[in-house]
């Protein structure tokens, strides 16, 4: 089992692009979902971007699940670059669709300086409802989602640790759809 952070590009008309095959983009994710290929993720809110995590199987699996998306043959998405996750905390279940725009949330992402005991950080976060979910590289860097649509809160809560290099966090805005 793989779990893969997949940053996805949108082209210049994203948003209206994507609106006729809204629907069927949304079930596809439901669906994948469902079966247990798709953590969670959402389009940051300018649209210039998407975040998606897997959980697929085989590395082969990747393509399909993106290039099989109503938004990839739309043409709304165009491109992707997948990293996967060497640790990877899962959320507690899965959330709730939500298509409105209203659960804004902060990526945060940076270097760790201490993997083993920041994995035990991020399991405490998630207990405190700060996190939905997140992990590490192998490169050292972290990706996680928090719970907050504030940047510097979700910056803080890594930071005040002191197992991430908090001069290389890095926060920026996400609309958590599922």
């Amino acid at each position: 089992m793989i779990v893969l952070h997949v940053a996805i590009a949108t082209s210049a008309d994203y948003v209206s692009r994507r609106e006729p095959h809204r629907r069927a983009h949304i079930e596809r994710l439901a669906g994948l979902r469902a079966a247990g290929a798709l953590i969670g993720g959402g389009p940051a809110p300018d649209g210039k971007s998407v975040d998606l995590v897997y959980r697929l199987q085989r590395p082969d699996q990747l393509k399909p699940a993106i290039e099989e998306d109503p938004y990839w043959r739309a043409g709304a998405w165009t491109g992707y670059t997948p990293r996967s996750f060497t640790n990877f905390v899962e959320p507690w279940q899965p959330a709730e669709i939500v298509l409105d725009g209203s659960r804004a949330t902060t990526i945060v992402e940076g270097r760790v300086r201490d993997a083993d005991m920041a994995e035990f950080v991020l399991i405490e976060m998630r207990g405190r409802q700060q996190i939905a979910f997140g992990g590490f590289f192998a490169d050292g860097e972290t990706l996680a989602i928090c719970k907050t649509p504030d940047a510097d809160t979700a910056l803080g809560w890594f930071a005040e640790s002191g197992f991430w290099a908090a001069e290389r966090l890095r926060a920026r805005p996400l609309l958590w759809v599922l």
